[in-house]
């Protein structure tokens, strides 16, 4: 349970006492479209990890509020923590793609003594979700019609796709961190972290200069990927194992 009383979806995969990796997906994604499906948790395990993985408040098996005052960054912060918690995790490795690893940006700022590590694929700095036409959507939800602005298009039928989406939801977690807290690059992290975007991805460029500006960052081009399909490469997935034992 969230400190709100909402009821989040975890899946524990691996030896309970080998090292966790807390793994958090991207936008209208879930813990197991993003992780388990594409071979994360089977490659994390054999390299001798435990994955703990959340569907965060809004997506998959959690409960998806239609609030945007449920969707701060703050609130998706203090779920990790909650889940941290419940599961006893003094500190843990993170992964995270799109959403998550903007979520895990803002974690391994507020928890130094917790994450230790981090892989955060898919992140640019500003405010890229807040692009989205939340009108132009919440009218298809509605009426059905047509979503004229591309970017807002396309998110809309990825998420469509998916079993399980609510839109509504997925909409007011847009609202909902419309100008809230956002990657900064004056104020990075201080712990080791792979930054990994698809070389195909609109945000390559912005994704790089997070990473020159992390003291502590790396930067890793996931060939022949774009924004929606990385998380499938296994370059990407051995990219990062291999960072996490560094």
């Amino acid at each position: 349970m969230s400190s709100d009383g909402l009821q989040l979806a975890t899946y524990e995969f691996g030896d309970a006492d080998a090292p966790t990796v807390l793994a958090v997906h991207g936008f209208a994604s879930s813990a197991l479209v993003n992780w388990h499906a594409t071979g994360w948790t089977r490659d994390l395990t054999r390299a001798g990890y435990r994955v703990i993985a959340l569907d965060q408040r809004g997506h998959g098996e959690s409960d998806k509020p239609h609030d945007p005052a449920a969707y701060s960054m703050e609130q998706l912060v203090a779920d990790l923590v909650m889940v941290m918690d419940t599961y006893l995790i003094d500190e843990a490795v993170y992964a995270g793609y799109s959403l998550g690893a903007r979520v895990g940006w803002q974690a391994t700022l507020d928890l130094p003594g917790r994450i230790t590590r981090a892989v955060l694929g898919g992140i640019p700095d500003g405010q890229p979700l807040t692009r989205l036409r939340t009108d132009e959507a919440r009218a298809f939800i509605e009426t059905g019609a047509a979503v004229e602005d591309r970017i807002t298009r396309a998110y809309v039928t990825m998420a469509s796709a998916i079993p399980g989406n609510d839109l509504e939801a997925l909409m007011s977690l847009v609202d909902g961190m419309r100008d809230g807290i956002q990657p900064d690059p004056a104020n990075p992290p201080r712990q080791p972290v792979l930054f990994a975007t698809g070389s195909d991805d609109a945000i390559l460029e912005r994704s790089k200069g997070l990473a020159e500006a992390t003291p502590n960052g790396v930067f890793y081009e996931i060939p022949g990927r774009n924004h929606f399909n990385a998380p499938t490469s296994r370059h990407f997935r051995d990219a990062a194992i291999t960072f996490l034992r560094a």
